[in-house]
């Protein structure tokens, strides 16, 4: 059984401070994609999807070290993705050695957004493996581009429905007072979803994904910020995400012990119990 372990670790990322909601400029080499998604166009969706979580403060492992943030490496799609890089580097790159994940490897990361138990990590990464491409919102600050692209990695500013490799898609931009996307895995068992901390609010972004693809939502996994909902708000949110068709849920991060109870009660079997160390292979999804 997964446990909470709340350890903070306070990440100073330098060169990356700035406000949350800066606007800037994409700068040479990022792109965006303006049109919407469509499912008729692409190729088959994915036969395997395994993803681990290398950072969160709910632990499944006494092998890894848990502290808040969030961080979770996927593989099976043509690039090996890193959602979100933690609090700290040191504490990502251990726990992925722990794990048998070589950061070398990691071809992609996607930043859900500017804060520091999401981005926390990044420079440890860069100074490991710079080779990679990085989507991160193009909200995010000038400084920060510049820092990624400084460690010569890429940096593509997301803002609408944008394409990362073939079946992994970003929502695009969603929200304004704290702005964020989700990524979409498509798998030949429905759409998984990853979120941060679905700031703009989980039920807003799922219904975003829905608006960009025909297929069914398989899972929603990562943080939705519900540790201040009262229990009726909870329970209103868990309504709507299983109106909107969601068959497995996996609040984490963020989420808090309420609203992870009541997920528990309300989705059953279809409840996933997830923390640092755990791995969620395609094939255990129904």
């Amino acid at each position: 059984m997964c446990q909470v372990r709340v350890v903070v670790i306070g990440a100073i990322v330098v060169g990356m401070a700035g406000p949350l909601d800066g606007e800037v400029l994409a700068g040479q080499g990022d792109t965006e994609v303006t049109q919407q998604t469509s499912s008729a166009d692409e190729k088959p969706a994915l036969e395997a999807l395994t993803i681990r979580i290398v950072q969160d403060n709910y632990s499944c492992s006494d092998r890894l070290e848990a502290a808040w943030g969030f961080a979770a490496h996927l593989t099976g799609p043509q690039e090996n993705i890193l959602f979100d890089t933690g609090s700290d580097g040191a504490l990502l790159l251990g726990n992925m050695a722990k794990m048998g994940l070589d950061p070398n490897r990691v071809e992609t990361v996607v930043l859900s957004h500017n804060h520091a138990d999401h981005t926390g990590g990044l420079i440890g990464l860069l100074q490991q493996n710079a080779d990679i491409t990085l989507y991160g919102l193009k909200s995010f600050p000038a400084q920060f581009q510049q820092t990624v692209r400084g460690y010569g990695a890429r940096f593509v500013g997301v803002s609408r429905p944008q394409p990362i490799c073939e079946n992994v898609t970003s929502t695009g931009q969603v929200g304004t007072r704290i702005r964020e996307q989700a990524l979409i895995v498509r798998t030949k068992r429905g759409l998984v979803v990853l979120t941060g901390c679905a700031h703009p609010g989980v039920v807003r972004m799922v219904e975003k994904v829905k608006a960009q693809h025909e297929e069914e939502i398989l899972l929603v996994m990562g943080g939705f910020h519900l540790g201040w909902a009262q229990a009726g708000e909870i329970e209103q949110i868990i309504g709507a995400l299983k109106d909107l068709g969601v068959r497995y849920a996996a609040p984490t991060h963020c989420s808090g012990d309420k609203a992870r109870a009541l997920f528990k009660q309300h989705f059953g079997a279809q409840y996933l119990e997830v923390g640092v160390g755990k791995t969620i292979d395609l094939t255990e999804l129904k």
